[in-house]
């Protein structure tokens, strides 16, 4: 059985330009994980099951941020999110971070995957990697603006307690919801196979500006100090359910392109 390090969750102390709080918190990563796993080929399934020996998507699916905490992993902060400024028409890898992100930390967990001379101890790690970042890709203030952290720096109230907007995206909407895991990949939307087909279309920076849109609507919608409650979850909870959703299915996209299409 494989060992899995098990670390307390802190905020990165580096000098990143924006750290995370919790990247859609431990049950939402968990639930795009379980989405993503009802929809994996019977290759994907095999190939999984043997790098994980026996464990699922939504086990591993915090491990990213379980090691933030060690310092032998502190390099791997940057790779929790992409900052493409409101100017920015595009990301350009020549001009993105030499510390990496998002993007570019995605595409290394493929390239690893893909590679049939990487050590098994290497891919199971970028396993357990790709599924958390195709669930921090789809939390909006993942692809938000340097200048506040991810909104991070943006202060709201969340009921009657101090919080910002990032983290009210994160975890706060989520654990009000009062769902397990289980039960959110479970409601989510009923699809048809065309609609399904259509969310996964596409390359990953079409994934990276849809998700940096929402995030520039949302910024548009709050201000800081402004005090958040039941209007704003309801209003919002609806998206938040469907990013859930579509990470879901582009994680199982990716992995049925990485191992095989080919049902048993």
């Amino acid at each position: 059985m494989k060992n899995f390090l098990i670390a307390a969750v802190i905020i990165l102390s580096t000098s990143i330009v924006f750290a995370s709080n919790g990247d859609w918190g431990k049950t939402g990563h968990r639930a795009t994980a379980e989405i993503a796993e009802g929809h994996l080929s019977d290759k994907a399934k095999k190939a999984i099951n043997e790098l994980l020996d026996g464990y699922g998507l939504a086990f591993v699916a915090n491990y990213a941020d379980d090691i933030k905490s060690d310092p032998e992993f502190r390099q791997y902060g940057p790779w929790h999110y992409v900052n493409i400024e409101p100017d920015a028409e595009e990301y350009v890898l020549e001009e993105a971070s030499d510390r990496g992100d998002l993007v570019q930390a995605i595409r290394k967990c493929i390239e690893v995957l893909k590679d049939k001379k990487a050590p098994q101890e290497e891919k199971e790690f970028h396993l357990k990697m790709l599924v958390h970042f195709v669930g921090d890709l789809h939390q909006p203030f993942h692809t938000g603006h340097s200048g506040d952290k991810g909104g991070n720096d943006i202060q709201v109230r969340w009921f009657n307690d101090g919080s910002n907007i990032h983290r009210v995206w994160d975890s706060e909407m989520i654990d009000f919801y009062q769902m397990s895991y289980t039960e959110l990949a479970l409601n989510t939307k009923e699809l048809s196979k065309k609609e399904i087909k259509t969310i996964q279309n596409g390359k990953l920076l079409d994934w990276v500006y849809e998700s940096r849109a929402m995030a520039e609507d949302l910024y548009a919608g709050v201000e800081n100090g402004e005090k958040l409650g039941y209007s704003y979850m309801y209003k919002h909870m609806p998206a938040v359910l469907d990013q859930l959703q579509k990470g879901g299915l582009r994680l199982a996209k990716i992995l049925n392109d990485i191992y095989g299409e080919k049902k048993s």
